[in-house]
Parts: C-alpha cells; structure tokens; sequence
C-alpha cells in the first residue's frame, strides 16, 4: 500500500482529517480514561462487540487535547476494509506516514483499533511506549484480547478497561433525560419506569437505543451472528459451526439458571468437551457470564454448577419470545451485569444444608459484602416467604448481616427474625 492510499485512509479516521463526531458523552468512562492516562501505561480497551470501545476513546482524546494540537492525536481503524491484509510492515508504514505527512509534536497518542489481526502488533505498541514515549490505545472484540493473551505479550506494560452497552444512568441519558438529584428522580419516576420497560426488552447497545424500535431486533440479530462468526469462528477456527450457534441459542434461551456441562451436553448431545470449549469461547468474546457458586474452597467453586447470564438481554431477547414469563430472569440479568459493570466480585450461594438458593454473594477483600436476592415481584406470600427464609439461612452461614431484595416496582425495609432486610426497586437501585 502506498503512502497516498495510506494518507486518504487515515484522513478519514482522524479529527485532522475530515473526522467528525456527534456521539453521545459517556463520562464514567472518560473520567476512568483521564485517570489511567497518569500511570502512563498501554490502555487496553475490551468488551463484547458494538459496545461502544472505539467512540468512547475517540470522544475522549477530543475532549481530552485542545483542538489546536489535535495533530498530536492518530487513529486507526483496522476494520477498514481498505486495509486488506494489515501487517506489521504495514502498521509501520502507517505510523512514518502520519510523522512525515501531520508532523505531531513528541507527545502524542496513538490509538490501535481492532488491532489483534495483525500478528506481532504488540511488539509495535511497546515500542512506542518505551522508545518514542507515546501514549497507545488498544480496542478489540477479538478474544486474543478478552482472553488475558495480551498480558504476555505486553509484559505487564498495560492497564485494562473493560467497556460494557450502556448502564441504565447512561441508557437514560442517550433518551435525552437528565436526573439531577433523588428528588427529581421521583418527580420523573413514570417516564423512568417506561425507560426502563424498553431498557429490559431491547438492551443497551448504544447504536441500538438510537434507532427505531422496528429496526432493533435486526441489527441485534446481526450483532449475535457478527460475535459468533468474526469473534469466535474465525479466531478458533472452528469448523462445526451449527453446534456452536445451537449451544449459544440454548445458552441464551436459559439465562439467570444453573447450567451443569453435563446437562448441556446431554440435552444438546454434544461432547463435554466441546460444551466446555465453547463456553470458555463465549465468555472471552464477551457475550456470556458464569458465575460461580460461593465457597472458601477454590476447588468446590469449579467442581460447582455455573449459572449463565448474557452481556445484554437484548440479544438474548433475539431468541425467546416469552418475553412476559421470563420478566424475573430478564431483571436478575440485568441486576448481575450492572455487577459485574462495577467491578464487584460476585458469586451465587447455594445452602448444603436446605439446598436454598441465594442469587448474588458479593464478596469483599475480607469478608461477604452483601446478599442480593432478585425477584419480579413479591406479591405471593410463598414467594416472599421463600426468597426471604434463603436469605436468612445465607446470612446466618456467611455471618453477613447486609441483606437486599430487588424487584421491579418496590421500595422499603422489613426486619426479620432480627435482620434488617432492603427492598428496592430496579430502577431505582440501577440508578444509585
């Protein structure tokens, strides 16, 4: 590739060039962002596909550097299709090209999106991090980066950032409304609870809450289908493809559920070899959680059944239509994600004694944080009375006195057998 075609690709990826940008802020990221750039380390940027890695990036080195030295900024995008097969000879080329044809200052930076195709690219980020002091960004949805793979290759000289679709904070904010305090939360709890109705049905991928309801089942249904073939086919090569699609619509189809490999494989007759295979592959391209259940034994926890949840219920909504009768899975998804978001360590407990089941452990560096159960709605006594005597036993066996009930619509505090129990609302929980 000659430097012209070189130059009239990166003009249009770079705010230099003829970039633009009308995207919605997503400041939780940005701070982090800012925050990171003082250690002065490679960012690594991963998450599951479309879930906004690149424009988060891009947005902050335009907010970050004053546009009278946004020269010193260079993008680019290996998922342009002008850059047919991108090597390392050619990301160098690329990097002499922006030098002698921008001419940026010695501090600038640089940003690898979806990079992990090209074989020895991260020889290439530390050589601009050690030798030319330049501050590098990394993206991918491939799981060469979600795998952890990259902390060989980089030798520690790297700082993670795991980007999520939107939390329910920042799904309010791209529908334009704006909460100012608790208060006027309150005030606008109507328009927030209809929010949140579309939030559980169609997810939050950015692209996704911006267009028009009829189009979003397709565009996710291409999402799904883009995960399965580009981030884990083609990277594994993997040659049985409908077993991997079959697996990834059970897996899909049972969120918020206990899910044996050994169940799997008998309900879908596949090897447990390969039920375990594929699921280590959807987890590393971020499409599906498995959380383990608690126990101080490390070896019981992976003896142990896994409960499965998806990166975002709008795919997962792609595969079901029983939308009303999974509600409660719908919410408990949704609840687990928001966890995860937040960097928590999070577990499900499981009684030896009773066999109760506890949907959330949250495990502090010491000691068991808190106890969260979720459920649509407690208006059957049985099902209050069930989620309840769980959460006892639980807290009785894991000394935790810190005990909550999320559901959709209610708010308040009870004491039981001299435990104080929280209930709180979804949406007003996502939104603490």
């Amino acid at each position: 590739m000659d430097k012209n075609d070189i130059k009239i690709i990166l003009t249009d990826w770079n705010y230099w060039g003829s970039y633009t940008d009308s995207s919605i802020q997503r400041p939780r990221y940005t701070a982090i962002l800012e925050r990171y750039l003082k250690i002065r380390e490679i960012i690594v940027c991963s998450g599951v596909r479309r879930s906004g890695k690149s424009t988060i990036i891009t947005q902050f080195l335009k907010q970050y550097i004053p546009s009278e030295n946004i020269k010193n900024t260079l993008i680019i995008n290996f998922e342009d299709p002008r850059f047919r097969k991108p090597t390392l000879d050619l990301l160098n080329s690329i990097y002499e090209v922006y030098q002698e044809e921008v001419l940026p200052d010695r501090d600038h930076y640089v940003v690898l999106d979806e990079v992990q195709e090209i074989e020895g690219w991260e020889k290439f980020a530390r050589f601009l991090t050690e030798a030319k002091k330049v501050q590098v960004f990394v993206t991918g949805s491939s799981s060469k980066l979600l795998s952890g793979e990259y902390a060989t290759l980089l030798t520690g000289r790297h700082i993670d950032l795991e980007i999520f679709p939107l939390s329910f904070d920042e799904f309010i904010l791209f529908k334009g409304i704006t909460i100012e305090n608790e208060i006027d939360a309150v005030k606008k709890r109507h328009l927030i609870k209809n929010l949140l109705h579309e939030y559980i049905e169609y997810g939050s991928f950015p692209k996704v809450t911006l267009i028009e309801k009829n189009d979003r089942r397709i565009l996710l249904e291409n999402y799904l289908r883009d995960i399965l073939t580009k981030d884990i086919q083609k990277r594994y090569k993997i040659r049985e493809f409908d077993k991997l699609e079959e697996l990834a619509k059970y897996y899909l189809t049972h969120i918020s559920t206990l899910q044996p490999f050994n169940k799997v494989k008998n309900a879908l007759g596949i090897s447990l070899d390969t039920v375990g295979r594929f699921s280590h592959y959807f987890t590393a391209a971020g499409l599906l959680f498995f959380i383990r259940r608690f126990s101080y034994s490390k070896r019981e926890q992976i003896l142990n059944p896994k409960k499965v949840y998806c990166v975002d219920v709008g795919i997962r909504n792609t595969m079901s239509f029983r939308f009303n009768e999974d509600l409660g899975r719908l919410i408990e998804n949704i609840v687990c994600v928001n966890l995860v978001r937040k960097g928590y360590e999070v577990y499900y407990f499981r009684s030896k004694k009773t066999n109760k089941e506890v949907d959330f452990v949250i495990k502090g560096k010491l000691k068991i944080d808190e106890l969260i159960q979720v459920c649509y709605t407690l208006d059957d006594p049985e099902t209050k009375k069930r989620e309840i005597t769980a959460l006892l036993e639980a807290s009785k066996e894991l000394r935790c006195d810190s005990l909550r009930i999320i559901t959709y619509d209610f708010d308040g505090e009870e004491e039981v057998n001299g435990k104080k129990i929280l209930y709180s609302s979804l949406w007003k929980w996502l939104l603490e």
